[in-house]
């Protein structure tokens, strides 16, 4: 069984995908997204098997939406394109395969019989190459995608309500974006196993008489500092 999430902004889209999917009895589908953050939240919950993942979509596109997940789990990727010329890219970036829209029937077995042979030949992880860094984090408001500028961003924090991103007011963002992405795909340094510190905002680092350490930003934010992460911190800035 292929545990599937579709992602197209287009209604009429993803229902004709999963009309087409219905048909066969090991797919299961697991989700459907209207939007790139819908889609990395539910990845994130369901650690689907294959994606079905619309190119062309607003604020975040399909290509862009890859470099925010984490590489060590992601799914087999199949694009869909309206776009006969966006196929050249799909495979730059290393998709399974793709799909030209409306999808057709016989073309579309054809991908499944391929991701039935090969999704359980093996642990293998046809995105590991894709390195694009981040320039923006995507970030959750209502009825709309935030995207926070890296040059903005002061830290981010791990905590129970999610991954909260914050800028110079401290005010806070959601993202869906992991920990681990962020680290590896932005130039923010881990200061401790749940925050991240942007170095172009840190002023000074702090030691109290507990023995403790922690950050201070140009706002006047402190940001605790983990024995773990003091020796790599102060290598980062010369010390």
């Amino acid at each position: 069984m292929l545990n599937v999430i579709i992602v197209d902004d287009e209604l009429p889209a993803r229902e004709n995908l999963r009309c087409l999917l219905e048909s066969d009895p090991e797919i299961c589908i697991v989700a459907e997204c209207n939007n790139a953050m819908e889609a990395i939240r539910e990845i994130h919950r369901h650690q689907p098997d294959v994606v079905f993942l619309d190119i062309q979509m607003p604020k975040i596109n399909g290509i862009e939406m890859l470099s925010m997940l984490d590489h060590e789990t992601m799914p087999r990727i199949v694009f869909l394109t309206a776009y006969g010329e966006f196929a050249v890219k799909a495979f730059e970036e290393q998709a399974f395969d793709y799909l030209l829209k409306p999808v057709e029937p016989e073309r579309l077995n054809k991908t499944l019989y391929r991701l039935h042979n090969h999704c359980f030949s093996g642990n293998i992880n046809q995105l590991k190459s894709i390195n694009q860094k981040l320039n923006y984090i995507p970030c959750i408001g209502h009825n709309r995608i935030y995207l926070l500028n890296l040059d903005d961003v002061f830290y981010i924090a791990s905590k129970i309500t999610g991954i909260l991103v914050f800028n110079e007011t401290n005010q806070e963002y959601l993202t869906e974006l992991t920990l681990r992405t962020l680290e590896s795909k932005t130039c923010l340094v881990r200061c401790h196993r749940q925050y991240l510190i942007n170095l172009k905002k840190l002023k000074e680092i702090r030691f109290n008489q507990t023995g403790g350490v922690e950050v201070i930003l140009i706002n006047d934010i402190s940001v605790p500092v983990s024995r773990r992460y003091l020796k790599p911190l102060k290598e980062l800035l010369g010390l």
